[in-house]
């Protein structure tokens, strides 16, 4: 155990040192001793460098050198200001500048810390993003609101487009195409080529109250006045079911996946299931009057309905009764939309006698806010690129309003037709809306930026303009 090389290896005791200890204890007393300038001598001990320090911070200041060398004035001044700003931006308007502080060093406690006001995450910035930052700080410069043209683009002339507050005729397709119920018929716009089909015709004694593409895919289904449901293939013009089941017309439709469900003036709503045999495989009965709105959640859990009866109700996947209710609304509830952006916020808009957007959260089952819009709401529809949403109205202003959530303020007021704008549809891309309304037009409108840019404009239809018809 007496051994010095007990557990060394053979290596390390043949080491010598390369400095004599005399020889490092001579550098440490000799005062006079000329160091390197080029050269950083480190030792074990940890002593801060105080150039680095703030001293302003514990108000205190640094010692002045003995002999100050000569300073170029007018790169003091510079220097000076620099500086001011610079202390201003980090620290606040209030800090002191070194030349403030008159009393001396020793008369002040190193430790007593300056109070300092409790400032945003942002006034760390040296960019000054607070207000109360001194007005020499360049701010960032304030995004301007966005601009909405106020003016359609395109005007599609509709003859026998139906004045029905109770009816939805009108759907954009994910494949970009536009279907349009006039009448007995049904139409088809491309929108990339600006092609008008003619999908079919029920006949002079039958009416369509109601389109709806299928989510993915081409298909179309319409309801008709007599109470059934039709699904056609639309890229081959082909009618490839009829569903019955209810006693009255057909004014809503929704599809959820390979679900579909329909709304009708007999009060009820049929769930189908377009992989069952069966023309409808549950029915939700719940509402007292025609049932004019229907929209399915983004997940496909929930289906809102809005009815004749004032009531807003939601349904999950497998209920045959409401699982909320809602009757806040004095009027028929047909607008209705889900947001993209957040989970069970929903919109919902009431009739002439209500004339008010309501905001709903589903899954705490609370009523958020409610907004007076002055005139009838007729849609609703939620941008999935930015937190706004579109409303159209009838009486008595016949008005296109964007809006911006949560704060519901008016992004642009959008004026044209001279009828009650019973018809929304919005475009695969999310930037262009269309509507439509008794005075037998379809208006196209840029609305909503792109999700990449909020300049870019929509590539539909931007290549064609002016008025033309839809048949």
């Amino acid at each position: 155990m007496d051994d010095p090389n007990f557990n060394v290896p053979p290596t390390m005791s043949n080491i010598q040192p390369l400095t004599p200890p005399s020889h490092h204890i001579s550098r440490m007393i000799n005062s006079n001793h000329q160091q390197s300038p080029s050269r950083t001598i480190y030792s074990d001990r940890f002593i801060p460098s105080r150039s680095s320090s703030n001293f302003d911070l514990f108000n205190i200041s640094q010692p002045s050198p003995n002999s100050p060398a000569p300073v170029d004035n007018h790169k003091d001044d510079n220097s000076g200001t620099y500086n001011a700003l610079l202390r201003a931006a980090l620290f606040g308007p209030d800090t002191p500048d070194k030349k403030d502080l008159s009393s001396p060093p020793s008369a002040r406690n190193i430790f007593r810390f300056k109070s300092e006001t409790r400032r945003s995450l942002h006034s760390l910035s040296p960019f000054g993003f607070d207000n109360d930052v001194t007005s020499g700080v360049s701010q960032s410069p304030v995004k301007a609101p966005r601009k909405v043209p106020r003016s359609p683009y395109k005007i599609l002339d509709a003859p026998a487009l139906q004045d029905d507050f109770y009816l939805n005729l009108v759907d954009w397709s994910s494949h970009n195409v536009l279907a349009v119920g006039l009448g007995n018929c049904v139409y088809l716009w491309n929108a990339c080529s600006s092609k008008v089909t003619k999908l079919c015709d029920l006949g002079i004694d039958d009416n369509v109250c109601s389109v709806g593409w299928a989510h993915r895919g081409t298909h179309l289904a319409v309801g008709t006045s007599h109470g059934k449901v039709q699904i056609w293939d639309a890229s081959r013009c082909k009618r490839v079911r009829t569903m019955e089941g209810h006693r009255s017309r057909v004014g809503a439709l929704a599809w959820s996946s390979s679900s579909l469900s329909s709304g009708s003036r007999d009060k009820s709503i049929l769930q189908r299931d377009m992989r069952a045999q069966e023309d409808f495989v549950s029915k939700l009965s719940g509402h007292k009057s025609e049932v004019c709105g229907l929209k399915w959640s983004y997940d496909n859990r929930e289906l809102a309905s809005g009815g004749n009866d004032n009531r807003l109700f939601v349904w999950n996947q497998h209920s045959t009764q409401p699982v909320l209710k809602y009757c806040e609304h004095t009027a028929a509830v047909k607008a209705i939309a889900w947001s993209p952006h957040l989970h069970g916020l929903l919109a919902s808009g009431g009739g002439t006698a209500d004339r008010c957007i309501r905001f709903w959260n589903t899954t705490t089952n609370t009523h958020l806010s409610c907004m007076d819009t002055g005139s009838q709401v007729c849609n609703l529809v939620w941008s999935k690129n930015v937190n706004e949403l579109v409303s159209t109205h009838g009486y008595s202003q016949n008005q296109i309003i964007v809006w911006r959530y949560p704060t519901m303020s008016k992004l642009a007021t959008l004026t044209g037709h001279t009828y009650r704008v019973l018809y929304l549809a919005i475009s695969p891309d999310g930037q262009t809306i269309v509507t439509g309304a008794g005075d037998e037009t379809l208006r196209f409108w840029n609305v909503f930026p792109s999700p990449k840019s909020q300049n870019t404009d929509s590539e539909i239809g931007a290549s064609s303009f002016g008025r033309t018809i839809i048949r």
